[in-house]
Formats: structure tokens, C-alpha cells, sequence
């Protein structure tokens, strides 16, 4: 038993076992939904949308101002692009702009650029410097871990990558066939750094005669910047929400962990102490919650299992006096039958032994009925049973068994009363049983015993009386304890063990019964007799 009690009194450490639950429970709750919120590919994918949708409107103004602007009327008649001043305009438009601008003609050849410069067509790439890193901090690095976890999960397959070749035609793009066929659309793309290239094509028209192509392209960063700032705050969220939680949870556990550790810790001392100084369980009971609820039942308990002890030592107590008794007389007749040579003192003293032994015996049985009747009565099934026809077979028995002078038994049965009562039979007939014999021996020759049984709402009755001396004053709830020693004059001593109206009792008990004795008197209030009441309930 101390092993177990030595290793509860190890596990007193920072963290229990249930604590790191609590803390799993929580933090997988509180991460699961802030995973959720990472996950931004729709919020993306509508980011992505929006700047199309803007790009568009960006290039239906370029294409007017070029449909406007950079026309010339061929001899013939026919509206051409003027491509010098067509360049001339895309080079002006886009000086303010963070867009790259494209002019193709009917033909399909790339006219105008807005990343060349000069007439050798040299191509002059424009790349933005990275921002500084004064903020780079811890926080910062999460989130470009988290960054590239989420980016990687949420990657859209259904982007092609971006490809430009050395010598652009308008048959290159999907966006510029569509346009010169007189169809807007934008498209995204995937760029070799894991952005997005987002681009727009549309007709250059004259009088609705497509006379090219305008295309407007620009880097996703933004959009990057967009989930990547979003992802940052979210996560700055969590950092706090996180502390808060932590501190929640160790609050949570305290108010469980701990309390339940007391407990266990008290239940183990009272374990170890039984039979030596009483442990008090915790009073927990003002919490007003499910720990509260045990805390009160294993004080209850505990009272119960000390009550319990008491009457175990006491009733050990009662045994080893009442054993003793016949004992001693037991031993001194034997030591006495061994030294005397009359047959006649040897014939009493065999008679002496015979009765002691015959006393041993019917105590020992009371005993082992008395110590066995919880367990048989919590594992006996109950059946309906008429009480008055129980009576009246008793009656009858003890009729038939009792001589020509014994007590005549009267029994008053309530006419018409549902008498009808669900026990366990033979237990009942004990008690029934004990009573009527317990009132013949008391009775005078030629006294009366009163059986009557009536019914009141819910509740049977039934009372047993004699005419004998009655209970003496004081006694009337002693009459109940084990052992009780007062019997009727001249009865043989040890004819009784003194435990069948303890056991009645506790019977009755178990019934949910109650089990009273009182004294009957006449009109001068003089003592005729004894009465025991019996109550049952009707279930």
C-alpha cells in the first residue's frame, strides 16, 4: 500500500500529466483555427482577381489612347499604326506606371515595348532593390518560414509558368490571340520565383477595325506582400492569443489537477491510516462543481468507512465478551469432569458442557447470519409477497408446534386492503418469524399474542403484542442492540443469542422500514404487555 502512496506523492511535479493535456487540448484548438486562417488562398485568389480586373481598366485606357492617338490614314485610305509615335505614347503612359506595356500589329510583330529603349532594340530590364531589413525580426522570420510552408501547400497547379521568348510574336501569348480575334482577357501566371505575372490583352481598334494589340503585364508582388502582411498579423494574434491560453490553461489546471491531486493524496492517507489516526478528507464542497461533488462523496464515504470500523470493533468487541461466557463455563466443567469420579457430578457436568456447546453453536450461527445479511440482502430479488397470508401461515406453525398451555394468537387483518408488498420473502418471514416466538416467550400461560396488520396510504403495518411484563423504562430502543441480554423469567440461560431483533432490524432497515417497540397499558396506564410495529413501505 505505500508503494502506491510514495509514487502519487512523486508525481507532485510542475506539470502533471493532466495539465499537458489541457495545454495539448488548448493549443491544438487555438493552432488549428489559426492554420485555418493562414490558409489564404481564397482571400489570394480574390487579390489576384481584383488586380486583373484593374489591369483590365488600365489597358482598355491605354488601347483607347492608342486607337486615338496613333492612327495614320494610308493613301489608300486604310488606318495603320503609327509605331514611332505608338512607342513614343507607351513610353509616356507607363513612365508613372508599375506596368510593362506591349504593342503588337496584325501582323504579329512585337512594335513597341516598353522595356526598350533607343533603336538597337536593347532590352532593359528594370529590377526593384529589396526593402531594408531593420525588421527583421523573430517575428518576421516566423512568417517567412510561414510564408514558404503555406505558399508551398497552396501553390494553384492550374497556373501555367511564364515564358518569354527572344523574339516576341503575338502568337506567344494566349491573351493576344484572344484579343486580336477582338476578345479581352486577362491572364495569371506563375513566374520561375514562385510569384505571379499578371497580364492583359486587348484590341487596338479604329472605327472597330483591329489595327493591333495592346498588352499590359505586372509582377504579383503586391499580392505576395498582401498574404504575407495578412500572415504576420495573424500570427502576431497568435503569438498573444497563445500566452493567453498558456496562462488559461495552467489556471484551468490548477483548478483541477491540484484539487483532484489532494484528494487523491487524502484517499491514500486514510488507506494507510485505518486502524490508526483518522485523515480528514478536503472540504471542497463550496466550489459548487463536479470536484465539489467528490470532495463530498468521499467525505461521506470516509465518515461511513469509520463509522463502519467503530461498529466492526465494537461488534468484535461484543463477540469475543459473549464467546467468552460459555467458554469459561466450558473450560471449568471440563477441568471439574476430569478430576471427579461421581457419576452422578460427571452426568451435570456433561449436561453443563452439552448446553455450552449447544450455546457456542447458536451464537456462531447469529453471528455468521448477522455479519452475512448486506451481502445477502443487496444480492436477494425481491417479489411481490401478501403479508397476510404470511402471518397467517406463521400463526398457524406456531399453533401447531406450542403445547396445550402455550398463548393463543389472534390475528386482525384490514378487510378489503391491497396487503400485497414486494420484499424478499424469506428475510421478511424472519422478522415476522422472530417477533411471534419473541412475543410466546414472553407471554404468561394462557395469554393472548395480538397480530394486526393494516394499511395506511402508502405504508403496511404490523404489530405484535403480548401480555408479558412489557420493555422495562429506558429500554425501549436497547431491546434493538446486539447482545441484549433481558429474558423472560425462568427461560434456560443461552436459550437466545441476543441478536435476533438487531437482525430484524437491519432487515427491516433494508426494506426501507422502520422497526419500533413500545409498551401496552390499560386504562390506568399499567403495562400489559410488549409491542413491536413494523412499517414497510408499498413500492
Amino acid at each position: 500500500m505505500g508503494s502506491k502512496a510514495a509514487s502519487i506523492r512523486a508525481k507532485k511535479r510542475i506539470l502533471s500529466p493532466l495539465t499537458w493535456r489541457i495545454l495539448a487540448i488548448n493549443i491544438f484548438a487555438l493552432a488549428t483555427a489559426v492554420a485555418g486562417l493562414l490558409f489564404l488562398g481564397p482571400y489570394r485568389d480574390g487579390l489576384i482577381e481584383a488586380e486583373l480586373d484593374a489591369l483590365k481598366t488600365q489597358t482598355n485606357i491605354f488601347a483607347g489612347a492608342l486607337g486615338e492617338g496613333a492612327i495614320r490614314t494610308e493613301p489608300t485610305g486604310q488606318q495603320k499604326l503609327d509605331v514611332r509615335h505608338a512607342a513614343d505614347m507607351i513610353r509616356r503612359l507607363t513612365a508613372n506606371a508599375d506596368v510593362r506595356a506591349r504593342l503588337f500589329v496584325v501582323s504579329g510583330e512585337l512594335v513597341a515595348d516598353s522595356r526598350r529603349l533607343g533603336e538597337g532594340g536593347r532590352l532593359v530590364r528594370i529590377l526593384s532593390l529589396p526593402p531594408p531589413r531593420d525588421d527583421d525580426t523573430a517575428a518576421r522570420r516566423v512568417a517567412r518560414v510561414v510564408d514558404w510552408m503555406f505558399d508551398s501547400l497552396q501553390t494553384r497547379n492550374d497556373l501555367e509558368t511564364y515564358r518569354e521568348a527572344p523574339r516576341q510574336t503575338i502568337a506567344d501569348y494566349l491573351e493576344t490571340r484572344l484579343a486580336l480575334a477582338g476578345k479581352a482577357t486577362g491572364i495569371a501566371r506563375r513566374n520561375n520565383e514562385g510569384g505571379y505575372i499578371l497580364s492583359v490583352a486587348m484590341p487596338v481598334q479604329r472605327y472597330r477595325q483591329v489595327i493591333g494589340v495592346i498588352m499590359l503585364s505586372r509582377s504579383g508582388t503586391d499580392i505576395q506582400q498582401s498574404v504575407r502582411n495578412i500572415r504576420f498579423v495573424v500570427l502576431e494574434i497568435f503569438a498573444a492569443a497563445l500566452v493567453i491560453t498558456i496562462l488559461l490553461s495552467f489556471y484551468l489546471a490548477g483548478t483541477i489537477a491540484r484539487p483532484v491531486r489532494r484528494l487523491a493524496e487524502a484517499a491514500m492517507g486514510v488507506r494507510d491510516g485505518l486502524g490508526g489516526t483518522a485523515v480528514e478528507i478536503p472540504d471542497m464542497t463550496r466550489r459548487g462543481d463536479e470536484i465539489g461533488d467528490l470532495s463530498g462523496a468521499l467525505r461521506d464515504m470516509t465518515d461511513a468507512l469509520y463509522k463502519r470500523i467503530d461498529a466492526i470493533g465494537r461488534f468484535a468487541a461484543d463477540v469475543s465478551h459473549e464467546i467468552k461466557n460459555p467458554l469459561t463455563s466450558l473450560r471449568s466443567a471440563v477441568e471439574t469432569a476430569a478430576r471427579v469420579q461421581d457419576p452422578a457430578q460427571q452426568r451435570q457436568l456433561m449436561s453443563i458442557i452439552l448446553d455450552d456447546v449447544q450455546r457456542l453453536d447458536r451464537l456462531i450461527t447469529d453471528i455468521s447470519d448477522y455479519t452475512r445479511l448486506d451481502a445477502e440482502l443487496g444480492r436477494e430479488r425481491r417479489k411481490p409477497v401478501n403479508l397476510g397470508d404470511m402471518l397467517t401461515t406463521l400463526a398457524d406453525i406456531h399453533r401447531t408446534a406450542d403445547g396445550a398451555d402455550a398463548p393463543r394468537i389472534d390475528i386482525d387483518i384490514a378487510a378489503g386492503a391491497n396487503i400485497e408488498i414486494s420484499v424478499v420473502e424469506s428475510r421478511i418471514a424472519q422478522v415476522l418469524q422472530n417477533l411471534i416466538a419473541n412475543a410466546v416467550s414472553f407471554s404468561p400461560p394462557g395469554g393472548v399474542i395480538h397480530i394486526k396488520l393494516t394499511r395506511k396510504d402508502d405504508i403496511l403495518a404490523v404489530c405484535i403484542g403480548d401480555d408479558g411484563p412489557g420493555i422495562p423504562d429506558g429500554k425501549l430502543d436497547a431491546v434493538f442492540e446486539r447482545f441484549y441480554s433481558q429474558r423472560p423469567a425462568g427461560e434456560k440461560f443461552g436459550t437466545h443469542s441476543g441478536l435476533g431483533l438487531s437482525i430484524s432490524k437491519q432487515i427491516v432497515e433494508a426494506h426501507d422500514g422502520t422497526i419500533e417497540a413500545s409498551n401496552r397499558t390499560d386504562a390506568d396506564a399499567k403495562t400489559i404487555g410488549a409491542r413491536f410495529t413494523v412499517r414497510l413501505p408499498v413500492v
